[in-house]
């Protein structure tokens, strides 16, 4: 697989995992529906930075494996593979629906920046997604890793500034648009499930040459 290709796997796996509705996009509707245009913008921006984080996480993450234990590496991708196609199978059986939030006194805008920082850090299955995915993408054969991360890193807050930041307006023009619509958010998780499987499938591949090369 080339860099180009690569690349564009790793694009395709991550605006369908941002695109399915977790923690991160509760969060950035709730303040929107609460807060208006400026608190679900304020919301994106800090899980924008937060997504930054993870990216340096994960870079910090394949650098030590591939120097430190050089053979756990392998192992690595053979298990995040396993550990994705498990998550994409929970997704595609699912039945993932936004819920209605209701109204609330709005927070200043750093405190919900603060909040949304927090929000992504502190997401568990967020660590173990950045386990799991990055060993895949993040290869010396294509080069020095931190290049290759920061391509990565900025690919990361541009979706989530996209579909977080389009939500947050949406949002805020109408709730009742969003929260009555959920066969969209049913098969928009069960379209991520199937992207993440077919990622996986890729990863395993190539973890089992790189086990026998």
């Amino acid at each position: 697989m080339s860099y180009g290709e690569n690349l564009w796997v790793f694009f395709i796996l991550l605006a369908g995992i941002v695109a399915v509705p977790g923690m991160d996009m509760i969060f950035v509707l709730a303040n929107a529906l609460t807060g208006g245009r400026r608190a679900g913008l304020a919301a994106t921006f800090g899980i924008m930075v937060g997504g930054a984080c993870h990216t340096l996480f994960g870079m910090a993450a394949v650098v030590a494996l591939s120097r430190l234990v050089p053979t756990l590496s392998t192992s690595m991708i053979l298990l995040g593979s396993a550990y994705m196609v498990w998550i994409g199978l929970k997704l595609v059986r699912s039945s993932i629906t936004v819920n209605t939030v209701d109204g609330g006194r709005a927070a200043s805008m750093s405190t919900v920046f603060g909040q949304g920082l927090l929000t992504c850090i502190l997401n568990p299955k967020a660590w173990l997604f950045v386990l799991a995915v990055y060993p895949q993408f993040l290869k010396p054969a294509f080069g020095p890793l931190w290049p290759q991360a920061l391509v990565m890193g900025v690919l990361t807050v541009l979706v989530q500034l996209a579909i977080y930041g389009s939500l947050a307006l949406m949002a805020a023009r109408g709730r009742d648009a969003i929260t009555a619509s959920p066969a969209l958010t049913i098969w928009t998780g069960r379209t991520a499930g199937l992207l993440l499987v077919g990622a996986a499938a890729l990863g395993f591949v190539e973890g089992v040459r790189g086990l026998y090369a």
